[in-house]
């Protein structure tokens, strides 16, 4: 038995050939035309010497030759890794030194982070997407042009339906990235039961402005679209009249996003200026989307909001309300077809139903990754028992409703993105004047958490905030840097010299509230 998830894209574009499938302001691909680029990517790659299994970087934003390159790569047999567009050099030279990938793609916008990253690597071959009109391709770097002069007829790899389809790398608390493995199998069972969840029309447009490198957006919306041969219209940066304007246009009526997008929107002075009555459904994931907004929201656009949750490591679809009669406010929903989920305690014994028995989201299924590439111990570890451990806290109700109370893992959620703690406090600690650090979220209207670094200089040492917030921003993604920064005589420390996280988060939200 054979499966490739780019047969998804085949399928729909024997069925509709001449349908736009992406759309990009005035720019349109329709299906046979993706295919037949997609095909010309993998032949140039397999040309290029990339074998089945082997891994290519994508560091792309929400561009048509996201889709092309993506498919494309699948078609060759080989991984595609996603990566933020948004990393600098030190993490772009980790994310294609750790999958061992000898060839990324990128947009010209990041091409100066990419190729330095790359050359750190040392052995990468990076081709660079240009804009329209510009020619320049940066020194050490090749056009992605010449990835597509291969033929529009491709044979695509017969891959195994465990094969791995994509890397799609997520911290622990030790701040190390890690590849979670996902199989063509675990991708394509997450779109099928996508359609399932919800009622999709044939001419529902979708409008894809979550980062298609993100798990969310990679699933949910690009894959889920192609599968059911809709069109996709891409908005590369979230501006929210940007995306008004695209929902007028294009006729949208499926919107995808995290809270943070719910609220800009429905916050937004000129939201009657634009005809947004072609929005029938919008889904939510990333972090828990307040009540009140979603009430809020679906009055003002008259439509209905369905949230989910799930991780990198399960496609990412775990759980799901799935419909407006049959959710719960505040509740991640109830797991979806063909996946278990219980709550266990800390000795892995399942926990009973009920608001008081409060303990770890564990998971199995169809969803669930194959494991942590060349990472055998953190695998074993994250499958004890069988089950996955999500890392987050969380009970079951009476119905079956799932609600997360908080997350083991100190992971701090800004807007949709995951921040590690653990990565930033690196950083830090690295910086002369620093003897101890500790990086926590605190509540934010707008992105839910905001990044807070709360720090202790060395005896006779200075260091102001703007500067510890400079040192940081230069080594990180722009999601990533704190925001503010506190200094502190000490940070609180348990007896084993670990850094009271919880106590230090209960008194910034004691004294802001005070």
């Amino acid at each position: 038995m054979s499966l490739n998830l780019a047969v998804m894209l085949r399928e729909a574009a024997l069925a509709k050939p001449d349908k736009p499938a992406v759309i990009l302001d005035q720019f349109k691909l329709d299906y046979k035309t993706l295919e037949a680029l997609s095909n010309q990517v993998a032949g140039s790659l397999r040309a290029a010497g990339v074998k089945r299994g082997e891994r290519v970087g994508l560091m792309l934003p929400n561009v048509p030759q996201f889709m092309v390159a993506y498919y494309g790569i699948l078609k060759a047999g080989a991984v595609v890794v996603p990566m933020n567009v948004l990393l600098k050099a030190p993490e772009v030279a980790f994310y294609v030194g750790d999958s061992e990938a000898k060839i990324l793609i990128t947009w010209d916008d990041f091409a100066a982070e990419a190729l330095k990253g790359a050359a750190q690597a040392g052995g990468v071959t990076t081709f660079v997407v240009m804009k329209p009109g510009d020619e320049n391709v940066p020194e050490g770097a090749r056009n992605f042009a010449e990835l597509m002069q291969g033929s529009p007829v491709f044979d695509m790899e017969a891959t195994d339906p465990d094969d791995t389809a994509v890397i799609l790398y997520t911290s622990g608390t030790t701040g190390k990235p890690k590849g979670a493995e996902l199989t063509h199998f675990n991708l394509y069972m997450c779109c099928n039961i996508g359609r399932g969840l919800v009622e999709v029309k044939g001419d529902d447009v979708a409008l894809a402005v979550l980062p298609l490198f993100h798990s969310f957006g990679q699933s949910n919306v690009m894959n889920t679209a192609v599968l059911n041969g809709l069109t996709i219209t891409l908005v590369p940066r979230f501006d929210a009249d940007k995306v008004l304007e695209v929902i007028q246009r294009d006729r949208v009526t499926l919107f995808f996003g995290v809270p943070t997008m719910y609220f800009a929107l429905l916050h937004h002075p000129e939201t009657d200026k634009y005809d947004t009555s072609s929005l029938r459904l919008g889904l939510s994931g990333g972090a828990a989307m307040p009540g009140e907004v979603m009430k809020a929201f679906e009055e003002k656009f008259g439509m209905t909001i369905l949230e989910g949750y799930g991780l990198s490591e399960t496609s990412p679809t775990a759980t799901f309300n799935r419909s407006k009669e049959e959710r719960r406010y505040l509740s991640i929903g109830k797991p979806v077809w063909g996946v278990e989920v219980k709550i266990f305690d800390e000795d892995d014994r399942e926990m009973p139903h009920g608001k008081d028995s409060v303990g770890e989201i564990v998971i199995r299924g169809h969803n669930v990754m194959k494991g942590y590439f060349k990472k055998p111990k953190e695998t074993a570890e994250a499958f004890k028992g069988g089950w996955f451990h999500s890392g987050d806290m969380g009970y079951i109700d009476a119905e079956g409703f799932i609600y997360i109370v908080d997350r083991k893992k100190e992971l701090i959620i800004r807007g949709g993105f995951n921040v590690y703690p653990r990565e930033i406090e690196e950083v830090l600690f690295s910086h002369p004047a620093v003897a101890a650090a500790a990086v926590i979220g605190v509540p934010d209207e707008r992105l839910g958490e905001e990044v807070k670094a709360v720090v202790q200089l060395k005896p006779g040492q200075e260091a102001s905030s703007d500067e510890l917030i400079d040192y940081t921003k230069e080594r990180v993604a722009a999601y990533k840097y704190p925001r503010t920064v506190e200094f502190v005589d000490a940070l609180p420390m348990g007896p084993t010299g670990k850094i009271l996280k919880k106590e230090l988060k209960a008194q910034r939200e004691a004294a802001a509230k005070a």
